[in-house]
């Protein structure tokens, strides 16, 4: 007899209450079939057997609280065989045909004649890719991108899908070695953490004192690669021509199951197209026979019906970003102060600069210039680089400037910042620069990179802006916003009239802690340095 512990549910939780159990004492029950449903303070989740044999005692009783890491029930494995799928053939009635190919494949197998320690778990099974914990706080993700297909042949640590959060887009890589079975998510439908992703057939398993290890480097002889395709035939003509059994548990996963229970399906009724049967999302969607794609495409209609709307769901990094906005315009007083910049000095010096740069494989913008200038600027105005606390009774001011720049990314406005510019050089200003906002632009930024930030600029005259009120990067205290170059008339010292390169600046600051004159003043210092710099770096460190 063999306890059942109660695994991990999810990060932080520790106990959880036990609604309903789906077995009793005394069942035949089957690896993956679900035992118990229990609730935790976020989800309800079915737990499902590690292996097949016969339920002894349940430990808890409906109601109760359930301790992660403890007992659940109790049970008699199914050790008949080395291949604990023989348990599974017994029922469909075809025991005698796998047991002779179990023998003949032992006769053939040189891995577990070479292991007297080692207990062979299965030669091949199904493991369902739980969505992990990305980030603190992040409960879902929009599934951008599936990089495998079903029946693709995947190693471990290989990418398998693009998800994206709130924050950034986030590759996830496989954890075993095998084949893809289904993929449970269709691209651009919202995957939630802890819910099955998709699932795989994980190649040899060997356990090795109670650890499971991949057997991915063994090979495999032309004689064992026939007898295993015999035997993967014989299971699947098995269940193929089982049909539906109305006595035999449900498999499916609880994501499935809430879909299920919205679309008031009956799980029973539906023929699950996974290993054992299992029930995927797409066997309830109703589609014809013949889309074997079901799982993973998507299907767009379009209408010219007039009058017609089309609803999109705001998710990922612009719901971030309305959230952000949202949460900046009702907490921070914004003022605004605007300005003309000349920049006919800072485009002589870029331009006797620029192929400096280009030897050594950096494209040199005016944005370098813009962000060392602000963070020497910064050192005379600390209060600048400041933060205030949720009550407005606290200052925080911060060593380092942490300079972000608005990117228009691959999904939407992203600000990564740079760390540290007191201490940088134009060049690693340059070069780090470039590295995020190409970083930004393929959707494959850091969250490091997007948070920790301590002022902002936006840069709309990349896009032909000339004028912007620009919202504050909460919880910072300013963000500037640039306009584009202009060539406009103005006057000299002499009343002549030439033409002149220049750049509006509007600047927003939190009005709770910076006034307009300390801003006016810190904008001066700043806008001396881009019309005039040469002394910028006569007095740079």
């Amino acid at each position: 007899m063999k306890d059942f512990i109660l695994p991990d549910i999810g990060e932080g939780i520790v106990e959880c209450e036990l609604l309903a159990w789906l077995v009793s004492e005394g069942d035949i029950i089957v690896e993956d079939q679900p035992v118990a449903e229990v609730m935790t303070d976020k989800a309800t989740v079915q737990i499902p057997a590690m292996y097949s044999g016969k339920v002894q005692k349940l430990y808890y009783q409906t109601g109760e609280i359930a301790q992660v890491h403890k007992p659940l029930f109790a049970m008699d494995i199914d050790t008949k065989g080395d291949d604990i799928r023989a348990a599974d053939t017994l029922e469909l009635g075809s025991n005698e045909v796998l047991a002779a190919q179990t023998d003949s494949a032992k006769k053939n197998s040189p891995v577990l004649s070479e292991h007297p320690n080692k207990t062979h778990v299965h030669s091949r099974h199904i493991e369902t890719f739980i969505l992990p914990d990305i980030g603190e706080g992040i409960v879902e993700c929009e599934l951008v991108k599936w990089l495998v297909s079903e029946g693709d042949e995947i190693v471990e640590d290989q990418p398998v899908v693009e998800v994206m959060t709130d924050k950034a887009l986030v590759e996830i890589p496989a954890k075993y070695s095998g084949t893809v079975v289904s993929l449970c998510y269709q691209q651009g439908e919202i995957a939630k953490v802890h819910s099955a992703l998709f699932t795989m057939q994980v190649t040899e398993d060997i356990r090795e004192n109670g650890v499971i290890k991949s057997n991915v480097s063994s090979p495999i002889s032309p004689a064992n690669k026939e007898q295993k395709g015999q035997t993967d035939n014989q299971d699947t003509r098995a269940v193929t021509h089982s049909g539906l059994n109305s006595n035999h548990k449900v498999l499916a996963s609880p994501a499935v199951r809430r879909v299920a229970r919205e679309q008031n399906i009956e799980l029973s009724q539906v023929h699950g197209s996974g290993e054992k049967g299992r029930i995927l999302k797409c066997d309830l969607v109703q589609k014809p026979v013949d889309d074997a794609k079901a799982c993973t495409t998507s299907e767009v209609t379009s209408r010219t019906n007039p009058g017609q709307t089309r609803v999109e769901r705001i998710s990922g990094i612009k719901a971030a970003m309305a959230k952000q906005m949202v949460n900046s315009v009702s907490t921070i007083p914004h003022f605004t102060v605007s300005e003309e910049i000349q920049m006919d000095a800072l485009m002589a010096l870029r331009a006797q600069l620029k192929d400096d740069f280009t030897a050594q494989g950096v494209k040199l913008s005016f944005m370098p210039f813009f962000i060392k200038a602000m963070s020497m600027a910064l050192k005379a105005f600390p209060v600048i680089n400041s933060q205030v606390n949720k009550d407005c009774t606290e200052l925080t001011y911060f060593h380092d400037h942490n300079i972000g720049m608005a990117v228009d990314g691959k999904f939407g406005l992203l600000v990564p910042n740079i760390k540290g510019v007191q201490d940088m050089s134009l060049l690693e200003i340059a070069i780090r620069a470039s590295e995020l906002i190409e970083q930004a632009r393929q959707g494959r930024l850091k969250t490091s990179d997007l948070t920790g930030g301590t002022i902002s600029i936006s840069n709309i005259g990349v896009l032909g802006g000339t004028v912007a009120t620009p919202v504050i990067n909460h919880p910072e205290a300013a963000i500037v916003a640039l306009g584009k170059i202009q060539r406009l008339p103005r006057f000299d010292e002499n009343d002549q009239v030439r033409p002149v390169n220049i750049m509006h600046v509007s600047w927003s600051g939190d009005h709770r802690i910076i006034d307009g004159a300390t801003m006016v003043r810190f904008n001066n210092l700043w806008k001396s340095y881009i019309e005039q710099p040469m002394t910028m770096l006569s007095t740079m460190r």
